[in-house]
């Protein structure tokens, strides 16, 4: 399969490209700067392409995507600021907010309105990963509002493309990949990258089992929005 893949140079988006790559597709590994991890990974099947999802337009590297996409992974992502300082009722600020949404949210819708053709073509799947935080019924806390709600918003543009996406024989899903240990977490987490990435494949290669836009945790539970 033709495989891309933003956020690409570390944690879940780098263990995507692993995980894939082992697997014998070819990826197209999205990053804004090259870590050593992904340099190391680059060959004849996995090519790095130079995109801030905050752009519309990606960069260097962009002139080898590919014409035919079999499977987009949307998982480029910000937590933003503070937790606890940061993103409180009195403390979140406009720019805040403005910041996490335009990566968390608009940052996937603009990867899949470039990509829109060769999405087509490929009649393959959109997965966007999201957040068990961006569900309101799961909601108990409070707080961590530019994250939540960048999160929240994604699964809404997440189910709208599942819909007009639908004619072409695209299938679209929204996942949730766990509390994993990166650096997001500070490595704290109840399981690592690759048990995390190996669930939300297992998801992705069983899309048929779910609705279109569907709500789903690493493990296949479907999450309440």
């Amino acid at each position: 399969m033709n495989i891309v893949i933003t956020g690409a140079s570390r944690g879940i988006g780098l263990g995507f490209v692993r995980h894939y790559h082992n697997h014998g597709h070819q990826v197209w590994a999205v990053c804004r700067t090259l870590s050593d991890e992904l340099a190391a990974l680059q060959s004849k099947d996995v090519w790095v392409v130079y995109w801030d999802v905050r752009k519309e337009i990606p960069g260097a590297g962009s002139d080898v995507l590919p014409e035919c996409i079999d499977l987009l992974i949307n998982n480029a992502g910000i937590y933003g600021p503070a937790r606890v300082d940061g993103q409180g009722l009195e403390s979140v600020t406009m720019e805040g907010m403005h910041e996490v949404f335009d990566v968390d949210c608009l940052g996937a819708l603009r990867v899949v309105q470039y990509l829109l053709p060769a999405i087509k073509k490929g009649g393959g799947v959109v997965a966007n990963l999201s957040s068990k935080m961006g569900s309101s019924e799961d909601n108990s806390s409070g707080g961590c509002y530019a994250y939540r709600a960048a999160k929240g918003a994604l699964v809404i543009v997440s189910k709208s493309m599942a819909i007009d996406l639908a004619p072409y024989g695209v299938d679209v899903i929204t996942l949730h990949p766990g509390w994993v240990r990166t650096d997001m977490t500070d490595f704290n987490g109840l399981i690592d990258v690759g048990q995390s990435v190996a669930g939300m494949a297992n998801v992705i290669a069983r899309i048929d089992d779910y609705e279109p836009g569907q709500f789903v945790a690493f493990d296949g539970v479907v999450i309440p929005y």
